[in-house]
């Protein structure tokens, strides 16, 4: 069946509910995840671009960067410990910065992924258009089974 899935997540607690599917899955055909979170650009340098100033440039991004991918890490490895609880191996994956659908199609086809699963954020009508939707995207440019959910709502803790 599925031999190499992955498991996309962006730190979210929507995000985060794809990982019981993933985790099914895993437990019924002895899988091992790859959990990846793709750091994107610094917000600051986009509303930068839009006000039409000079972007950021130079130590202030990196920085910025290197801090999101140590998060990014940290976040990854307690959910990574989590499965492990449960039996479940994990590899964690950091990429960026890029576009997160781009960075999860380009690291599923390199990797030889069977199966990509990932909850959408459910933004519909100006919110899709404005922000994209990275599930959307993948579905489109991937050419492999995904899981897809619309998670529910949750109250941020």
């Amino acid at each position: 069946m599925f031999e190499r899935i992955l498991v996309c997540l962006d730190g979210s607690e929507l995000a985060e509910q794809i990982l019981p599917y993933a985790t099914e899955q895993a437990l019924r055909f002895n899988n091992k995840l790859t959990l990846l979170q793709v750091v994107t650009m610094p917000s600051s340098v986009y509303t930068a671009s839009v006000a039409g100033e000079l972007p950021q440039t130079g130590d202030m991004v990196t920085k910025e960067i290197e801090r999101q991918e140590v998060e990014a890490r940290a976040y990854l490895g307690r959910v990574a410990q989590s499965l492990l609880k449960k039996g479940i191996e994990a590899e964690c994956v950091v990429r960026g910065p890029l576009q997160a659908g781009k960075a999860i199609v380009e690291y599923a086809q390199d990797n030889a992924i069977d199966l990509i699963c990932i909850a959408t954020h459910g933004r519909s009508g100006l919110g899709r258009v404005v922000f994209g939707s990275v599930a959307d995207s993948v579905l489109r440019k991937s050419g492999l089974p995904i899981l897809v959910i619309k998670p529910n709502e949750t109250e941020t803790k």
